[in-house]
């Protein structure tokens, strides 16, 4: 990248510490449980462009980040610097404002009007624009980018509309992914295979729509012709909410077809037995494992011996009985048996030991999993420091988190974030809380709304009504809608307060914002796509 121009704005950033050293070297593209990703590992992949170290990107997304002007689509702060752009810099720059809607809606379209020596908007620029907005349910704009897309000559992918139709499941409107899912065809110019189709499917049973997907798999099932990822994945959206009569009919169905299940099918349904079934008091307990068994046995006789995933679903159930001893018996049992442990293995069996108050015994598991060369996950510190927030172990809960950053074992999740938050908030050591909030403003998950939301209401308890109106108005400048508690929390401690005059600013100022959500993207001259 070359900058031509220097002025302050170029010696103000020069002191800013790089930020794709403190991401995570991808970007996730599902988040859904180990079961239901082991049904569908030959399905269609949503591969989106992933992060890599780029100091120009760092500084771009600076500027855009801290000059961005809300009521004016693109300031001046980019067009001063005449930036030569790649196309795998306007991609990582993208990449580092997805948590920020509109500043990367402004700047893709001012992307649009600049001259290159490559074409600097290829279907995976995009695609993740269309997952941003997908995200934050703009779903209208998003339409229009696949529309101009097609007119630009780029061809729209399997993947763009795979983006568009989980963002729609996740937003709960199913009906219009099965309806993209049909204008696939017309898009991308080329026959909608089995793999699209599996896709579609396990979408919406992953999110807990079993009963669309059943509908759908029936009237389709002439066109694509059923196997055993269909019916599994079936029989998981059946189990994910809880009807396990419904996914024992699907799996005597395959078999009377004649497609014989496999592991990942019976996994799928111990899955089922096991991890929504009550376990208090000790007879469901018995009454869960004695089901387990008997999915077990249909196992065996049917030539098919249980593998890691099957011995951890029943570490799961150990673990949520709080049955400690039990946990490490079955995890020595594995490894008599030749079965290696993952790190879902300990981490179940670590969340037993700290929810059960062996915090030492836990400890030790924790180092025994690094010596055996399994990396604990980000949920492997949240047991930790669930049990340490309930023990106000503060100390040890801030000596983990540094320990966490520090070995570069795992970057931590926006839970761990929350949890943290949580509980130095209550404990009110506000510097070490604003230490975190940094971290998670620069960390590859970023705040969410639920992380504005504890920490709005964490100073309204403490009566900080001033950092409390600065995140508010940070929120809703990143297009986060505050949830109706928060307003009304707010908004009574205000007025107790005697600071109407406040309260009725921030209001002009979100109705403010609000029209500049929607007017901001009257820059794209095209058409709606009526759905």
């Amino acid at each position: 990248m070359a900058i031509r121009s220097v002025t302050s704005l170029d010696i103000s950033l020069r002191f800013v510490p790089s930020i794709s050293s403190r991401f995570a070297s991808s970007f996730s593209a599902q988040e859904h449980d180990t079961v239901s990703d082991s049904a569908d590992h030959e399905q269609l992949r949503i591969d989106l462009p992933t992060l890599q170290h780029s100091t120009d990107a760092d500084t771009l997304a600076q500027i855009l980040l801290l000059h961005h002007n809300p009521f004016h689509a693109m300031e001046s702060s980019l067009q001063l610097q005449g930036i030569a752009f790649s196309s795998n810099l306007f991609q990582q720059t993208l990449l580092r404002l997805r948590h920020n809607s509109k500043i990367a809606v402004s700047f893709f379209h001012y992307s649009l009007s600049l001259p290159s020596d490559e074409p600097l908007h290829s279907s995976a620029s995009y695609n993740l624009l269309i997952d941003i907005l997908g995200k934050v349910r703009q779903f209208d704009l998003a339409w229009q980018l696949i529309i101009l897309m097609d007119q630009r000559k780029i061809a729209p992918t399997s993947v763009t509309f795979a983006i568009m139709i989980r963002r729609l499941i996740a937003a709960g409107l199913t009906r219009q992914a099965i309806r993209a899912f049909d204008d696939m065809e017309i898009f991308v110019k080329e026959k909608v295979d089995v793999d699209a189709f599996c896709f579609l499917l396990d979408t919406l049973c992953k999110y807990g729509y079993p009963k669309v997907a059943d509908e759908i798999f029936n009237q389709r099932k002439w066109t694509f012709s059923p196997n055993v990822r269909m019916y599994t994945i079936l029989i998981y959206g059946w189990c994910k909410i809880n009807r396990i009569d419904r996914a024992e009919r699907f799996l005597r169905e395959m078999i009377a077809k004649g497609i014989e299940p496999n592991v990942v099918t019976y996994n799928v349904i111990l899955n089922g037995v096991c991890r929504k079934s009550s376990l208090h008091p000790e007879w469901r307990f018995e009454r869960t494992i004695w089901e387990a068994e008997k999915v077990f046995d249909e196992m065996r006789k049917r030539g098919i011996e249980p593998d890691v995933m099957s011995f951890n679903i029943l570490l799961h159930v150990y673990s949520r009985a709080h049955k400690p001893q039990l946990t490490l018996d079955k995890l020595n049992l594995m490894k008599q048996m030749g079965i290696s442990p993952t790190v879902a293995t300990y981490t179940s069996v670590i969340k037993c030991l700290c929810s059960c108050g062996r915090l030492e015994d836990a400890e030790a598991l924790l180092e025994e999993m690094t010596r055996n060369g399994v990396s604990p996950s980000a949920a492997t510190y949240n047991s930790f420091f669930k049990e340490y927030r309930g023990r106000n172990y503060s100390e040890n809960a801030l000596k983990l988190y540094r320990r966490m950053k520090e070995e570069g074992l795992c970057s931590p999740s926006l839970n761990s974030y929350n949890i943290l938050l949580s509980m130095f908030m209550k404990l009110n050591q506000m510097e070490v809380v604003k230490e975190i909030w940094d971290e998670m403003k620069v960390s590859d998950t970023g705040p969410d709304l639920d992380s504005y939301t504890l920490l709005i209401h964490g100073l309204c308890e403490k009566k900080k009504w001033k950092e409390a109106c600065q995140f508010f108005v940070e929120m809703i400048e990143k297009g986060l809608l505050p949830q109706k508690v928060t307003f009304e929390t707010l908004y009574r401690g205000l007025i107790q307060s005697d600071k109407l005059r406040t309260w009725r600013r921030l209001q002009k100022r979100l109705d403010e914002e609000s029209i500049t959500f929607r007017s901001e993207f009257q820059n794209y001259h095209l058409k709606p796509y009526r759905r």
